[in-house]
């Protein structure tokens, strides 16, 4: 991380609103449904899957959560009637209620789920921050034991429990996307120091082949991809048992890499009115893409 990563992530609550629009353009397919389907129409024709995501979490209201459940049902009927077979959706359980009303969000959940079992879709489950860890956990096992393949889970290496969540939760068969994470937790329930979490990742990588999961590495930091394809050479994998997951706008050169070299990449679309928080929360947690996209947007000025 550079000193001007720092300065930029850190002055973001003080910049004007349409100058963070010019940081997050790149990063954020726009705000409605339309804007999202056409960024992955695109990303097709470049080779990636893509996984879309409707910005706004935490919510306060049930009206909201039922509201934004709504809104991910006719998203994954929109993908299916436009014949998007290789998108699917990526959801956070905050956003339908989690912290509202538990059993409220597994029913939620369970419609989504529904559709896209019909469809023929897929349901990724997002992490959030620790309160809600377990409780995410407990509805992805419900899911999962009723919607089998059509539901996956994110875990984080930055957690300590996560190895053992691993060694929990595989005893059934498991799509896991895992990511470093980006909330920043006490050090008795994370680690800080940046290579102890790359050591994690490696670690509970190598746990979740071994044990036969299916697993998005998600991930633009290149030495952790060289040591995700050792792990695939060393359990002679072949390129339907994994994939790369990647955000959108980040690192474009090392995501037309992998899929130059036949690996299956998918891009994390995120799009929503509510792209103004979304931006400021993640440019200041991610202090090197807040830098990045500065530096971006003067390339095109």
């Amino acid at each position: 991380m550079t000193v001007l990563d720092r300065v930029v992530s850190l002055g973001l609550p003080f910049v004007p609103k349409p100058l963070v629009r010019r940081f997050s353009r790149r990063y954020i397919a726009g705000t409605t449904a339309d804007h999202a389907l056409a960024v992955v129409r695109d990303l097709k024709r470049q080779g990636a899957l893509s996984t879309i995501d409707i910005l706004g979490e935490f919510v306060t209201r049930r009206e909201e959560a039922a509201r934004n459940a709504d809104d991910y049902v006719r998203l994954l009927e929109r993908i299916h009637a436009e014949g998007l077979v290789e998108a699917n959706v990526s959801v956070k359980l905050s956003a339908l209620g989690l912290l509202l009303d538990r059993q409220s969000c597994l029913e939620h959940m369970r419609r989504l789920c529904e559709v896209a079992r019909r469809t023929r879709s897929f349901v990724r489950i997002d992490m959030e921050d620790s309160p809600c860890t377990s409780p995410t956990i407990e509805i992805y096992k419900t899911l999962r034991a009723e919607f089998g393949p059509a539901v996956g889970l994110v875990l984080q290496s930055r957690l300590r429990r996560t190895l053992r969540d691993v060694d929990e939760i595989a005893r059934e068969p498991s799509n896991f996307r895992l990511c470093k994470g980006i909330y920043l937790e006490p050090r008795e329930i994370a680690y800080a120091d940046p290579e102890l979490i790359r050591r994690n990742f490696v670690l509970v990588l190598e746990r979740m082949l071994e044990l036969g999961c299916y697993v998005g590495i998600a991930t633009h930091d290149e030495l952790l991809v060289w040591e995700a394809l050792r792990l695939v050479r060393k359990y002679g994998l072949d390129t339907g048992a994994y994939e790369f997951q990647m955000l959108l706008g980040v690192d474009e050169q090392l995501r037309r890499i992998l899929i130059a070299a036949g690996h299956r990449l998918r891009v994390y679309v995120p799009f929503g009115e509510h792209w103004y928080a979304y931006s400021v929360r993640r440019l200041r947690e991610n202090p090197q893409i807040a830098g990045y996209a500065l530096k971006a947007m003067f390339r095109r000025a």
